[in-house]
């Protein structure tokens, strides 16, 4: 009889981790829906800034079509100089995030 009793303990600490393990699961992808909704976010909020700053330099951009602010941008950045800048702005040491 002994033998009954211990493996129903068993059984019973298997069932107790089985049921951590799910919930360990489950929060973990909780967590990591909630790391791609901030990671939408941050996309969306960025994306938004700099077209709000693309436009503040345009005149009258809702004259120019999606064409034409391509059409402008390819020439900019295909540049010697602008590329240079860039290139120099993406070689500075990044800022450490806490």
């Amino acid at each position: 009889m002994p033998d009954t009793s211990k493996l129903e303990k068993l059984n019973r600490e298997l069932e107790k981790s089985e049921k951590k393990l799910r919930k360990a699961i489950n929060d973990e992808k909780a967590l990591q829906h909630q790391l791609k909704q901030l990671t939408r976010k941050e996309r969306t909020h960025r994306l938004c800034t700099r077209g709000g700053m693309l436009e503040s330099f345009l005149q009258e951009p809702e004259r120019l079509t999606d064409d034409d602010v391509m059409l402008l941008l390819k020439l900019i950045f295909h540049r010697q100089d602008t590329q240079e800048l860039l290139k120099r702005l993406l070689e500075r040491e990044k800022p450490e995030t806490p």
